[in-house]
């Protein structure tokens, strides 16, 4: 088998081998040759070519969003490794593990007007869970290390022994590191990077491994329920009468559903979820917005919770942070290994846990619990939301919000839907989901950047069908992610082409102007067919509602090629549409 000649190119994917971190998305280059060469001459590694660097990060990203495990992205040196920014930043808020390797010129070739060189030294700081600068390896007896001057030798033996000891030094240091953010990237889910210096020649290749790293194990503490603040808990639980469950970003089979199913039958809980929650039971609240959007202050002061629990990513309802930002509950808890967001300010407890085992500890010993009507008075309001939701539907011309609620009743069962950000991942709040679809977006930092590049890399390594919905603006900006020869024949894209950014229309502000429409929804006249024609992407386009109920009879269906639906709506009409929903509803 061919390795790279240079020592530190080994370690790197010897370590990967023995971690077992088996996807490789590589960004082309010269200087991450040594990697590249080491990453696709081993049938132990899949490995992917992608060019386009915020591509590769958020397909590289969809992948571990999907495996759970590190996935690699290599790029070469310069502003290469700026581009995965981005994902580096959403892997860091959704809890993602990616590994950045970023290959470098040596150090006495920085800043002194060489090519295809930054300062790559601790450049992702405020958003990665560690960062590692390897060091050169020494070349021979007569190369001089970066960091030290060597002494004058009585000798030829003892400059050899120095050298020699020199490189063990360096050895060490590097498979220390290595084996530092292999570990914490997998058993602390984010993002590290590795920044490794590379000195030409950098092609050179050699049958025999020069280097024999070892692969570190981690101790890993599982954290335990703090006991007093378990019976804290308790006492606080039995105590209050209205207690509210919030739950954001969760992958799906999180909680048992026996405590799923026992929370729905405490009249004293509510449990909120959000469409990428992945929980399902009848009893609980999806569609936040469609609940609480309509209501006075007496109705927010009924809702308002004694006890707030949290767990799960981040939160999409702008509406709901409003309320409990303003109607604050006396205690908020989340629940989480890593992490605990103050986001309605009034935070008082971080359990540290996870929140199954959090329910596992707790509601087995819940017994008596206040008497109330918290949830049966509200699932009626509920049930009456529901009702007028199915009315407006059916009056409504063809629109965004039109489209959305036959989409979503479209989706195969048993399927993948990945979110574009912005309108898309709102719009879809607002219904209920098939219960037998894993829902997925970006809500790290809720970017339209990469959506589509992250619902390739899922679809990639997913047996599942894949179907990305997303908005006009959002699939344009991230066309490169089809500049990708992995994508499945079955994966599916709809692109909700309102002819701008749609959103705008729906916040304060002036609208109908042509400050507003060149600046701010940015409107335009592109389609995806070229795209489509470039990318071998099966095309179609539907302009109403009745080819919309014939297209998508058979969108789902096999095919030789990917297929792509791009649906047109009214530009002007969607946002009163929308703002009309919540006081029919009401």
């Amino acid at each position: 088998m061919k390795y790279p000649k240079i020592p530190l190119a080994q370690t790197v994917v010897q370590l990967c081998k023995l971690k077992n971190v088996k996807h490789i998305v590589i960004s082309p280059g010269s200087r991450n040759a040594p990697l590249t060469i080491g990453f696709t001459n081993d049938i132990f590694f899949k490995c992917y070519s992608i060019v386009d660097e915020r591509c590769a990060a958020f397909f590289a990203l969809g992948i571990a969003q999907q495996i759970q495990e590190p996935v690699v992205v290599i790029c070469t040196s310069g502003s290469a490794l700026l581009n995965y920014y981005p994902a580096v930043s959403e892997a860091f808020y959704s809890d993602i593990p990616l590994i950045v390797l970023s290959a470098d010129r040596p150090k006495h070739l920085v800043g002194i007007g060489d090519g295809q060189t930054i300062n790559q030294k601790n450049v992702y700081e405020n958003h990665i869970l560690y960062s590692a600068n390897l060091k050169l390896d020494l070349k021979d007896e007569n190369h001089l290390s970066e960091n030290e001057s060597f002494p004058v030798f009585e000798s030829l033996e003892s400059k050899l022994d120095h050298f020699v000891g020199l490189q063990k030094d360096i050895q060490s240091y590097n498979e220390e590191e290595l084996n530092k953010v292999f570990n914490l990237s997998r058993f602390k889910k984010g993002p590290v990077h590795v920044n490794i210096p590379f000195d030409e020649p950098l092609y050179e290749v050699i049958e025999e491994l020069l280097v024999h790293p070892k692969a570190n194990a981690i101790d890993i503490e599982l954290p335990k329920i703090n006991q007093v603040e378990l019976n804290d808990c308790i006492d606080e639980w039995h105590r209050s009468t209205k207690k509210m469950i919030l739950v954001g970003v969760l992958p799906p089979n999180q909680i048992e559903q026996q405590w799923l199913d026992k929370l729905a039958n405490d009249d004293s809980v509510i449990v909120f979820t959000e469409t990428m929650s992945n929980l399902h039971q009848p009893m609980f609240f999806s569609s936040i917005d469609k609940l609480i959007a309509p209501l006075d202050e007496d109705s927010f002061k009924a809702l308002q919770p004694d006890i707030l629990i949290t767990f799960g990513g981040l939160v999409v309802s702008k509406k709901i942070k409003v309320f409990l930002r303003h109607y604050k509950p006396k205690h908020h808890w989340h629940i989480d290994e890593k992490k605990a967001n103050d986001t309605f300010f009034c935070l008082d407890k971080h359990i540290v846990a996870q929140p199954n085992d959090f329910f596992e500890a707790l509601l087995p010993k819940i017994k008596d619990v206040a008497k109330g009507n918290y949830s049966n008075n509200w699932f009626t309001v509920k049930q009456y939301r529901d009702k007028k939701h199915l009315e407006y539907v059916k009056q409504i011309p063809f629109s965004d919000f039109k489209v959305f609620s036959m989409l979503l009743k479209s989706l195969p069962n048993e399927t993948i839907l990945q979110l574009g950000n912005s309108s898309t991942v709102r719009y879809t709040q607002l219904f209920n989901m098939n219960a037998t679809l894993e829902v997925y977006c970006n809500r790290g930092t809720s970017g339209i950047d990469g959506s589509t590049s992250t619902a390739i890399g899922c679809a990639v390594v997913n047996t599942k069908q894949t179907t990305f919905i997303t908005g006009d603006l959002s699939f344009f900006y991230d066309s490169n992610a089809l500049w990708n020869n992995y994508i499945p024949k079955n994966f599916r894209i709809i692109i909700i082409n309102n002819n701008g950014g749609g959103i705008f229309r729906i916040l304060p502000g002036d609208k109908n102007t042509d400050n507003f429409d060149y600046f701010f929804e940015t409107t335009h006249n592109l389609t995806a067919k070229q795209l489509c024609e470039m990318f071998q992407f099966e095309y179609s386009t539907v302009h109403n509602e009745e080819d919309l109920q014939m297209t998508l009879k058979s969108f789902y269906s096999k095919s030789k090629q990917p297929r792509l639906l791009e649906i047109f709506t009214p530009r002007t009409e969607n946002d009163a549409i929308l703002l009309d929903y919540f006081k029919f509803v009401k």
